[in-house]
């Protein structure tokens, strides 16, 4: 019995901080320290956000041409909505299989602000834009007025898309709505938007808004300008990975974990988790309006197609292949999942889409964690090791193993 006990206590003592603590998520690590499991310390997440900075901004202008680094860019705007989805599913549980909504509120707010802003430049204060003239349209419509501000248009961008989504979320978490029934509905919510704007000929229809010609009074045919546009789209993932792990390592992370975990013992601690899951859901639409915001002036045009059921699947598919419980993951997977659509695509155009099946079936059956997971797994391999050798050394059984020592016993 004495054995047992001994054996027991420090079993629980060597589980560290992640056991003995009622209703709260595990504590994360220090700044510096390295992290249980075999994780890395923080320094190696800021050395690899400063070589992605350097790549970024320094090796890729210098050896992708113009087309290649616009093509880099519309990648960008994919890894920033990877951000929020990573946030929102890997540690809030969360299933968003409507992200496209708000990425495109964010791209039709930008579209209409630079279809006035080039109307007007050609045609003055009171010309319309040009698939409107084609259309035979006399007036501009109402809710088209105020896009003709910038302040408008950004203010919209911004909020807009955290507002519906807080909204939304709110409404259906509280109704303690979560797994594959989120799901289908935030899928019905993206197939509904696309039906909407394809039914609306004053948005463009199903050919949308295209052929934008400036932006912010910068020319978009002037190379320089279109340079200008892959930086400020880059320094926005950059900032917007550092937005969502200071959520990730907050309190609120923490609290999210657990809501993910054990909903019901966090409402009985005095939490709301449908406000808690609701930011988390917000969050991620904000990174997705403001990449839909970026991705039009890059790309060129914003219809239906890119918003509806299809796309935001899409954003999915590249969060999952990354590692979705991960900071980085996401990006690199959605980013990858892309460069690797058009350049198989380019090859082989009828089989590419059986080829990304294939690649989310192998990932989703034999590394559910993402290709993320792979590093995570040499990482905790390696930790162990120097534990087998000083169990061995000492013969006595490796830590964490309370019930093979009272079973021993």
């Amino acid at each position: 019995m004495t054995h047992t006990d001994t054996t027991a206590s420090s079993s629980t003592e060597s589980a560290g901080p992640d056991t003995g603590r009622r209703g709260r998520p595990p504590l994360l690590p220090r700044s510096g320290a390295p992290a249980a499991d075999g994780q890395r310390p923080r320094w190696v997440f800021w050395v690899a956000l400063a070589v992605a900075a350097v790549l970024i901004f320094g090796v890729a202008p210098l050896l992708l041409s113009e087309f290649r680094l616009n093509l880099l860019a519309k990648f960008f705007c994919y890894g920033i909505v990877a951000t929020g989805i990573g946030l929102a599913w890997g540690r809030g549980g969360m299933l968003t299989l409507g992200q496209g909504v708000y990425f495109g509120v964010g791209a039709y707010a930008m579209a209409m602000y630079l279809k006035l802003a080039d109307a007007r430049e050609r045609g003055g204060p009171d010309a319309l834009p040009d698939f409107m003239q084609i259309a035979g349209m006399r007036s501009l419509p109402g809710y088209w007025e105020p896009f003709a501000s910038p302040v408008f248009a950004l203010a919209v961008i911004l909020l807009l898309p955290p507002l519906l989504a807080f909204g939304f979320g709110y409404l259906v978490f509280n109704r303690k709505v979560k797994g594959a029934y989120f799901a289908i509905l935030s899928q019905a919510l993206a197939a509904a938007a696309a039906i909407f704007l394809v039914s609306r000929s004053e948005l463009g229809g199903s050919n949308g808004l295209n052929r934008f010609t400036g932006f912010f009074g910068f020319a978009l045919s002037d190379p320089a300008n279109r340079q200008m546009l892959y930086f400020i789209t880059g320094g926005v993932l950059i900032g917007m990975v550092l937005l969502v792990r200071q959520f990730m390592h907050s309190r609120f992370g923490e609290l999210l974990v657990a809501v993910r975990d054990q909903e019901e013992r966090v409402r009985f601690l005095g939490y709301d988790p449908a406000l808690v899951k609701s930011l988390a859901y917000s969050v991620a639409a904000f990174a997705a309006g403001i990449a839909g915001a970026l991705f039009v002036p890059i790309v060129g045009i914003i219809s239906p197609s890119a918003i509806g059921i299809a796309p935001s699947i899409a954003f999915l598919i590249g969060v999952a292949i990354g590692g979705r419980a991960t900071l980085l993951g996401p990006v690199l997977g959605a980013i990858g999942v892309a460069w690797a659509q058009t350049t198989f695509s380019e090859a082989y155009p009828s089989q590419w889409t059986y080829l990304q099946g294939v690649l989310f079936i192998v990932v989703v059956g034999f590394l559910p964690g993402g290709l993320a997971s792979l590093f995570v797994i040499r990482r905790r391999r390696r930790s162990a090791e120097p534990d087998r050798a000083t169990s061995a050394t000492t013969g006595s059984a490796p830590t964490g193993s309370a019930n093979t020592s009272q079973e021993t016993s």
